[in-house]
């Protein structure tokens, strides 16, 4: 009864590790840290166009992330080992996307363009 018990207790501990171990969603990952200081030079336009193309970035490499954590899953249920944990993932980018946004659309308050994407 003993070793049934263990086994039933090491089984949930296994998958529960591996669970752990599966790509995080893009929503759930917070933004590194990126100063709007770089882009303070930057005429609104200029700053509109930014903010579009880390936009398309951070969608692109969410994206991938969402698959990612969508191909562990179902490696985890099938082969009880997240695919991520061998190819990686695409968190730092995520991360890094989100914190230009951040970035972009601080310099465009701190310039006094009118509102985050407009043109003045």
């Amino acid at each position: 009864m003993w070793a049934i018990q263990t086994t039933k207790y090491t089984l949930a501990a296994l998958l529960a590790s591996m669970v752990i171990g599966c790509a995080t969603r893009p929503e759930s990952i917070s933004a590194s840290f990126v100063s709007h200081e770089k882009y303070m030079g930057q005429s609104c336009v200029e700053l509109s166009l930014s903010l579009s193309d880390v936009r398309s970035q951070l969608t692109k490499f969410s994206s991938m992330q969402d698959t990612k954590a969508n191909v562990d899953a179902a490696t985890v249920f099938f082969v009880l080992i997240p695919a991520s944990k061998l190819s990686g993932d695409h968190a730092g980018d995520v991360a890094k996307y989100k914190g230009e946004v951040e970035a972009v659309e601080t310099a465009l308050i701190k310039t006094g363009c009118k509102r985050a994407g407009s043109i003045s």
